[in-house]
């Protein structure tokens, strides 16, 4: 992959529910993802061992086309309202493909 657009986005969660609801909400998100945006490549939920509040994505597009489409889809636009709920803060860090190995490379 030379022309990936990717990012890691931090989310610090109000409490155990709030961390709970959010990641119900997530997993009803990435269903919509996973049948509809080929050019999503990788969208995964991560949680912090030590931290249970605290959730990291990790994002990876084909290109940035790939990104803003997904950023259009009405279950993202559902998921960025809603996930205010559950969400006392939002780091997001923007990624540029320099080197490495993506899956289906040998």
């Amino acid at each position: 992959m030379t022309s990936g657009f990717g990012l890691v986005v931090r989310f610090t969660l109000r409490d155990a529910d709030a961390a709970e609801a959010f990641d119900e909400l997530v997993s009803r998100t990435l269903e919509g993802i996973r049948r509809h945006e080929p050019g999503t490549v990788t969208y995964v939920n991560h949680r912090v061992p030590g931290e249970p509040d605290v959730r990291i994505f990790y994002e990876l597009y084909e290109d940035r086309a790939a990104f803003d489409a997904h950023e259009q889809q009405p279950r993202t636009k559902h998921f960025l309202e809603a996930r205010e709920e559950f969400v006392s803060r939002t780091e997001v860090t923007f990624l540029e493909h320099v080197v490495g190995k993506a899956g289906g490379d040998r």
